[in-house]
Parts: structure tokens; sequence; C-alpha cells
């Protein structure tokens, strides 16, 4: 049986949170080695809820955080993360919903939460999607020229859009340009979003 040095695998593994394959690279073996090495020191592993957490962890960001902000900025990260409150899709675990997901007809709101998301957030601008809202009585080709001049998200990010048949007459025309979602999938910066909000209750004493 290969010896390994016991303190290297006990920092790879715990403290750097490194795998079995990632220690083998480092020591120059192979993972069956470590794992046989592991057992037989008896250094518990990973459950699989643990390994998932760490390679979420250890996962790239889509994003860059804003970190010095002006008055101006702070503002408008409130703006951004209230209106999230408001009107954003939340996270939850069970139907495994890990997406960014703000949804209103009002132009202006939109514009807000895109510039929210562009100056604060420090997002990837391809992957933002936009996914449109609207009844069978509008032009949807109107409505997207409309929502991609508003939005300055380019019509291929664009999401094929739900056309509602089933509408009241009486209700045509109460959103004259339809409604959008704004999407951006990413699991971090959904948590990241929702901590924000909770600080702002808690020092707000809300």
């Amino acid at each position: 049986m290969a010896h390994l040095p016991l303190s290297l695998v006990k920092k790879f593994y715990y403290r750097e949170k490194l795998s079995t394959i990632e220690i083998a690279k480092r020591l120059k073996t192979t993972p069956w080695i470590v794992q046989k090495f592991m057992i037989r020191k008896k250094l518990p592993r990973r459950t699989f809820t643990e390994a998932n957490k760490v390679l979420f962890e250890r996962k790239p960001k889509s994003f860059s955080l804003k970190q010095k902000l002006s008055k101006k900025e702070e503002a408008l990260k409130i703006a951004g993360i209230m209106l999230y409150w408001a009107e954003g899709s939340k996270s939850n675990p069970k139907n495994r919903m890990w997406t960014v997901d703000f949804s209103n007809s009002n132009s202006g709101m939109i514009k807000v939460f895109l510039k929210f998301l562009r100056e604060i957030c420090g997002i990837d601008e391809k992957r933002l999607r936009i996914f449109m809202y609207c009844y069978a009585d509008q032009n949807i080709k109107t409505l997207k020229k409309y929502w991609c001049k508003t939005t300055g998200v380019p019509l291929r990010q664009f999401t094929k859009p739900y056309v509602r048949q089933d509408f009241l007459p009486e209700k045509s025309g109460k959103m004259r340009y339809g409604l959008v979602h704004v999407r951006y999938s990413d699991k971090k910066l959904l948590l990241q979003v929702e901590d924000w909000i909770q600080e702002y209750l808690r020092r707000n004493n809300i």
C-alpha cells in the first residue's frame, strides 16, 4: 500500500477542498490510491450534498460586483434590490429555480433594474435573456423592437414569447407593450441579491 503524506492529504482535502482526483494529480499518484489511503487512515469523506456544495462554491462567477459605491450607486443598488423584492422570482430549492427573474410591464422599472444588474452587479451581457408575455391581438414584432430598444438586449437573446389567446377584449390595451421578464441564470447572483435584500431589511429593522 502506497504511503502518502497524511498532513498534505488533510490539507488538500479539508482546507483546500480538493477532490481525490485533484489530490492524486498533486501527489503524482492515482485517485484509487488516494481513496484507499483515506479509508485506511479513517479520514471521513464528503457526503454527496457536501461535495455538491464545494463544487458550487468553487464554480467561477459570471458577474463582478462593484465594491466601492458612490452615493448615487448606493441609491441604485437599493432601488434594484427593492424592485427585486417586490417583483422578482425568489429562490426555490424544491423546484430548483435559481435564476434572477424580474418581470414588469413598466419600461422605467425594467431600465432601472437592468442598470442595477449592469453597473452594480457587473453581469455578463451575453447571459441576459428577455422573455416576453403578450396577447394575441398585439404585434409581436413591434413589441420585440420596442423592448430591444428599451433594454439594449439584442433580439437574438429574446426567448420564445408567450402569446395569450384567452384574453378579454375589454382588457385590451392595458399592457400596451406587453410584459417582459429580465432573466439572468446564475444561482450565485440570485443568492447575492436575496442576501442584499435581507441585509437591507435587518439594517432598517423591517
